[in-house]
């Protein structure tokens, strides 16, 4: 799906070191701690680190899990870094399995973003300092709530399907969920994890992916989860895929385009003097008159259709005559070349803050997205250096950021739209104890925060079920977390969710 972040083997022998280097006030030191267990491959390393003030050790498992089918065949070897804080009982404390989306990205963005123990150096706004790229302690970790298991999908990462394995098998909805939920009932069995609170944590695809496995760990693996962390939510792909005849989405995107030309200062005074109010009349416009103008199509007569795009420009920031030249349908990859195209820039898809510089003014849409190109350098190196230098795994094969996993399989949606809110409405239903938060950044265009309301509202829980789902905004694009207040008030709330997914 082209609305989606696209963004996004034979085992190496290791030799664990005695003594890594360390660090301040982080110290690393490789050891074997105890034997792996059965099916399972990995480099033990042991750390420790300080969160909110309090020194926290812990250790780093590194590796494979071995995947098998049904007839006990080997079928994937699946790359995962488990970290496990010590001193704690394993069996009660909370374990949250982490992955990103694409479909196709590997762990990499919240693995060093937000939620583990390191996390590339951005400056305070979350832009790049420049080659060579560096990596810092993350005070913000969520280790001391949860241990965490970052997970890269088959074909991903180091994830590799077993030699003479169909790697298609493992590319599709439906293939990915039964994989992925295979790992998942296998880790909590290898590393006797069974009694702990479990938690998901996706991004992106990442949340398609923990909607569908909500579901699925029910019914297949009787797996009942405590909480899901939905970061940039995509739930209902009618809602965030542009096409010909489907104009929902073009409503729900108008308070995107609000928030990004709010932050460029595109916008009337009376918009730019607050983003918030600014957004609550642009969700007011794009549902009501601009959603029942879309509706009416050829319907609509010339005054309407005049008063609608003096509206519509009013709240995104392009002149009258292009929302009319465009038929009052402005596709989101055009607005990134339009609204700042008399100061010669593009903005960013992932995350609209960011401008960058086309061959020529003159293109309908931008030639790449510089959100992206912000991240895809830093992200790449430190989490290949990491790898190596801190948790002493060495593989020759190259780490993939991104995969090769199209053509993806939605077989099961064949002629619809993949809608996995439904998955998700169903496991609250049969699991009234669960939790979602549900996370957006303003500027992310990738998967915009008023889609995510819309699919929430749109699965019309009953009263008791939908208090379970909490959401939160940061003024920040896709990757949130690399904007530092907003990283800061993440963490903040995904302290108070747990807290909120425990009853107290």
């Amino acid at each position: 799906m082209k609305k989606l972040f696209v963004v996004f083997c034979m085992l190496a022998q290791f030799n664990v070191l005695d003594a890594q280097r360390s660090n301040t006030p982080a110290e690393t030191v490789a050891t074997n701690l105890q034997a792996s267990p059965a099916g399972v491959t990995v480099v033990t390393t042991r750390h420790s680190m300080m969160i909110a003030g309090k020194k926290i050790d812990y250790s780093a498992h590194t590796g494979y899990l071995h995947l098998k089918n049904d007839t006990g065949k080997l079928i994937a070897k699946v790359f995962f870094t488990y970290y496990q804080k010590q001193g704690d009982d394993p069996a009660k404390r909370p374990v949250t399995f982490t992955f990103n989306g694409g479909p196709g990205s590997s762990s990499v963005w919240l693995h060093m973003g937000g939620l583990g123990p390191k996390r590339v150096q951005f400056n305070e706004d979350g832009f790049s300092e420049g080659p060579p790229y560096t990596f810092v302690n993350n005070e913000y970790c969520w280790l001391d709530k949860t241990d965490l298991v970052f997970i890269d999908p088959v074909s991903t990462g180091y994830s590799r399907p077993a030699p003479g394995e169909n790697p298609k098998q493992f590319h599709g909805f439906n293939e990915d969920i039964t994989a992925m939920g295979s790992f998942i009932r296998h880790f909590l069995s290898r590393y006797e994890r069974w009694g702990s609170p479990k938690y998901l944590a996706g991004e992106s695809y990442g949340t398609t992916r923990a909607a569908g496995l909500s579901k699925f760990l029910q019914d297949r693996h009787r797996i009942y989860l405590n909480g899901i962390f939905m970061i940039s939510a995509v739930l209902n792909f009618g809602t965030n895929d542009y096409y010909v005849g489907n104009d929902l989405p073009r409503a729900l995107y108008i308070p995107s385009y609000t928030a990004a030309a709010w932050y460029h200062k595109k916008l009337a005074p009376a918009l730019q003097a607050n983003l918030q109010n600014a957004l609550k009349e642009a969700e007011a416009f794009a549902i009501g008159p601009y959603a029942s103008a879309l509706i009416k199509g050829g319907w609509l007569s010339e005054s309407e259709k005049e008063a609608i795009a003096e509206k519509m420009s009013y709240y995104t920031g392009l002149s009258k005559e292009y929302c009319l030249q465009s038929n009052l349908r402005v596709e989101e990859s055009r607005f990134y070349k339009e609204l700042s195209r008399k100061d010669g820039l593009t903005i960013g898809r992932l995350d609209a803050r960011f401008t960058g510089r086309d061959l020529d003014d003159a293109g309908e849409v931008n030639s790449f997205d510089p959100s992206f190109a912000n991240i895809d350098g830093p992200f790449t190196a430190t989490m290949n250096d990491y790898f190596q230098r801190e948790l002493n795994f060495k593989e020759e094969n190259g780490y993939n950021i991104f995969g090769d996993v199209y053509p993806w399989n939605y077989s099961n949606v064949q002629n619809q739209f993949l809608n996995v809110a439904e998955s998700l409405r169903d496991a609250m239903s049969k699991n009234p104890d669960l939790k979602v938060y549900m996370g957006a950044g303003y500027y992310d265009f990738a998967t915009p925060y008023f889609t995510a309301k819309y699919d929430i509202e749109h699965m019309f829980l009953r009263p008791e079920q939908r208090k379970n789902i909490q959401f939160y905004f940061y003024e920040s694009g896709h990757m949130y977390y690399i904007h530092k207040p907003s990283l800061v008030q993440f963490k903040k709330d995904v302290d108070a969710f747990f807290e909120f997914s425990r009853g107290k």
